[in-house]
């Protein structure tokens, strides 16, 4: 223990000089000072002393050398820190204040990726997954060529299968309502089909075509009677083009029953 106690005083003393030194920042009025602190607190890993410090300094640097360069470092900052969102602002303001700047191809990526890590669960609000497609596209239409659009085009694919499960998590509960107060089965009809229309590459396009098969049957069979022949056939019809589209799908046998029945309503 006694071996350890020259180790110890050594740590402590060098944590309250950094702190000592974070203090005379934060009071200094050295612009020039402040930065190189910054920069020091970057490259150790001390994001919030980072934020922090550059926070004060967007303004005063504004429009000189160092300038681009604290906007950087300062959504970076907050990006390694997992704020996605308050870096999502700096990046998109630097890339909107210097369009041609020295960083803007890692703040136009990091924009949209920082959006895509912080996307919550589907049944959330999707707001973040909207801006993460946005700016991932943007990204990519900027720099074709990077080498991030391969990541960048992964995130905005798994951003937009989120958006897509959320539009099927309301078309199945449209489709379990059933006929209660009112028609959910034509509700949960237009939900999977516009999904399908905005999200055509989708991975759970199986499962929405599955849904408006199963639901333009159910809709067929309760309807009144002058209206189920047009609805059986508009069922075969959903039919044909899901079993084209799906020809060894674990749904081929209720999918086949649905066929026969509606195949024998037709015929009456």
């Amino acid at each position: 223990m006694n071996k350890l106690l020259p180790i110890l005083f050594a740590l402590v003393i060098l944590v309250c000089t950094g702190c000592t030194e974070y203090t005379r920042v934060l009071k200094s009025n050295d612009i020039d000072y402040k930065f190189d602190y910054a920069k020091r607190a970057y490259d150790q890993g001390k994001w919030v002393q980072t934020s922090t410090i550059l926070t004060d300094l967007i303004t005063p640097l504004r429009g000189g050398p160092k300038g681009e360069e604290a906007l950087y470092l300062l959504a970076m900052s907050y990006y390694n820190n997992k704020d996605y969102v308050n870096a999502g602002v700096y990046f998109k303001n630097y890339y909107q204040r210097y369009p041609k700047g020295k960083y803007v191809e890692d703040c136009r990526f990091y924009a949209g990726y920082g959006y895509y890590l912080d996307s919550p669960d589907p049944q959330l609000d999707q707001s973040e997954t909207l801006r993460g497609i946005q700016e991932l596209q943007g990204f990519i239409d900027f720099f074709p060529r990077s080498e991030k659009v391969q990541q960048a085009q992964s995130a905005m694919f798994e951003l937009q299968d989120k958006l897509t499960l959320k539009e099927l998590q309301n078309a199945q509960l449209y489709y379990n309502l059933g006929s209660y107060m009112g028609n959910n089965y034509r509700s949960a009809i237009i939900v999977a089909d516009n999904a399908l229309k905005t999200y055509p590459y989708t991975k759970y396009r199986e499962q929405l075509e599955m849904l408006k098969l199963k639901a333009k049957y159910q809709e067929a069979r309760q309807s009144v009677d002058e209206k189920k022949v047009e609805r059986f056939r508009d069922v075969i019809d959903e039919y044909y083009s899901f079993i084209n589209n799906y020809p060894d799908t674990e749904n081929r046998s209720e999918a086949d029953n649905i066929f026969k029945i509606a195949q024998n309503h037709v015929k009456e």
